[in-house]
């Protein structure tokens, strides 16, 4: 990068704008308190007051026309010959101190009043006479801004100006200089005005943008889609002027992250603020600057690029997330889920009643011996995951598989009175679908089914792959029946045969003696017809 010579016309221009910023922040506090003043004074109906209040808030207004007109964008200060730069420092520290020495006049008559109004006012008052003296006092040294002082020069000492300067300059460099990143796109112009579209739709087509233009307000609709990157919309038209527009686009979901750039000929504040308060993203005054256009409508698209990336990510979170939810309901019951959600450390829960279901295959292992493994799994698959569809249709938790074991539970998380008869209903189904699988596939497989009723201990362990699991003698014995159960039987206990024979038939199977438990009178579930 090519840094300008510190005697160059782009620093000159530029130690001219900081002494503009220079002025214009006190400036601006002066307007502000004037303002504030007045509109107090006005509220409290302090009528003795108000005079003076507006004539400083007059003079205050004067200040930033003053700015303006000396060191504003079109004006050229001190020219480019050094001999005119000492009247213009002449004509900007004259007409400053004047006005400030008269808003200074009129607050301290305000400050001096003894009336009761006038005490109220009186904190603004000062902060306002602080930042006019401020002022006053530092205007020699912010208008010496534009020069160096000859003796500092030789001395190789530069002022604050220069300082500032020469940090702008190492960052900032002149347009002309710039390569500035050109960011294309789909733009619609909208403009009532023939001109004014063939103008910008031939700018626009030169900077490489696809263009497409309407004639009207009304007109936007009927060519708008989703595919366009920005629209430049004019704000005064005959049918639907621009700000109606503007905020139909903001109200239609599929249009309200189009960037809007509202180009009018009206240059009042009132109107740029409600149309950046409807939604649009810039808003440029006509006639406007080709340059200053092209780097709006770049930082517009821009904007929207990563807006869209935006969009595009949290689409692929939220894909992510419910994948992430899905595998997780797969795990857990969905109270389960909704609970660890909420982020409590323990989940543990006693059921009173429930029914445990445990289903095993008989002697799989030996029949399976000579399959392959893709065999072995593709059988237990098939099988166990008709059982799933059992369980959810049933409103059953599927606790686990454990090889070729199968285990559930009805009447947990959620209490529910029928969850014996659930469990029936699952056991008897179990029995039909290897009964179906046989018959598809000449299989000899047998099922035992072990069935208790009784009061269990429900939660989740562990915190790498957790699962919910179901503890309690309920879950031995039912473990057990499986155990000591006939092959293609539901064996159950007689808490579970009393829950159930209001419905179902049983046929006794006398006392038997389980592992660890001793004696237990057992039953065998009646297939229904």
């Amino acid at each position: 990068m090519t840094v300008p010579e510190p005697d160059s016309e782009w620093q000159r221009r530029v130690r001219l704008a900081h002494m503009r910023q220079e002025l214009l922040a006190p400036i601006n506090a002066i307007v502000g308190y004037s303002e504030i003043l007045l509109e107090e004074g006005r509220r409290r109906g302090a009528a003795d007051d108000l005079p003076d209040l507006e004539r400083i808030g007059s003079l205050a207004q004067s200040l930033l026309r003053l700015i303006d007109r000396l060191l504003g964008p079109e004006a050229d200060p001190g020219g480019t010959g050094a001999q005119k730069l000492p009247q213009f420092q002449a004509e900007l520290r004259h007409d400053l101190r004047n006005a400030l020495n008269t808003i200074m006049g009129y607050s301290d008559m305000l400050l001096e009043a003894e009336h009761s109004g006038a005490a109220a006012l009186r904190p603004d008052l000062e902060r306002l006479l602080v930042e006019a003296r401020r002022l006053l006092d530092g205007i020699d040294t912010i208008v010496d801004f534009s020069r160096r002082n000859d003796a500092q020069q030789r001395k190789g000492v530069s002022d604050a100006g220069a300082a500032v300067a020469a940090s702008l300059l190492r960052t900032v460099q002149p347009l002309e200089s710039q390569e500035a990143p050109r960011h294309t796109g789909r733009i619609l112009v909208v403009d009532d005005n023939e001109s004014n579209r063939d103008l910008l739709y031939r700018y626009l087509s030169r900077e490489g943008h696809v263009v497409e233009v309407a004639e009207s307000g009304g007109r936007v609709f009927e060519l708008l889609d989703e595919t366009f990157d920005l629209i430049l919309l004019d704000l005064m038209m005959p049918d639907v002027n621009g700000y109606e527009v503007l905020t139909r686009l903001k109200a239609d979901e599929r249009f309200r992250h189009v960037p809007v750039i509202m180009i009018s000929g009206l240059q009042e504040t009132e109107s740029a603020i409600r149309c950046i308060e409807a939604g649009a993203e810039d808003y440029l005054a006509k006639p406007f600057n080709p340059i200053l256009l092209r780097a709006r409508i770049n930082a517009c698209l821009e904007r929207r690029r990563w807006r869209q990336r935006e969009r595009h990510y949290l689409a692929r979170l939220e894909a992510e997330k419910q994948r992430a939810d899905l595998l997780l309901h797969n795990i857990l019951p969905e109270q389960i889920v909704a609970r660890l959600s909420d982020g409590p450390a323990v989940i543990a829960d006693r059921i009173e009643s429930a029914t445990i279901l445990f289903c095993d295959l008989v002697e799989f292992t030996r029949y399976t011996a000579g399959l392959s493994p893709a065999l072995l799994v593709q059988m237990l698959n098939q099988i166990f995951s008709e059982f799933d569809r059992l369980t959810r249709g049933l409103g059953i938790e599927k606790i686990k598989t454990i090889g070729d074991a199968y285990m559930a539970a009805a009447g947990l998380p959620d209490p529910r009175p029928d969850h014996a008869e659930a469990m029936a209903e699952l056991a008897l189904g179990m029995l039909a679908v290897l009964d179906r699988v046989n018959a598809e596939g000449g299989a000899p497989l047998q099922i035992r089914i072990g069935m208790h009723t009784g009061p269990v201990v429900a939660g989740v362990i562990g915190v790498y792959k957790f699962i919910y699991d179901v503890w309690g003698d309920t879950v031995n014995i039912a473990s057990r029946l499986e155990a000591h159960g006939v092959a293609g039987r539901v064996q159950v206990s007689d808490e579970t045969c009393r829950a159930l024979e209001h419905r179902y038939a049983f046929e006794p199977r006398g006392m038997i003696d389980l592992k660890g438990r001793g004696q237990l009178r057992a039953h065998l579930l009646m297939r229904t017809a």
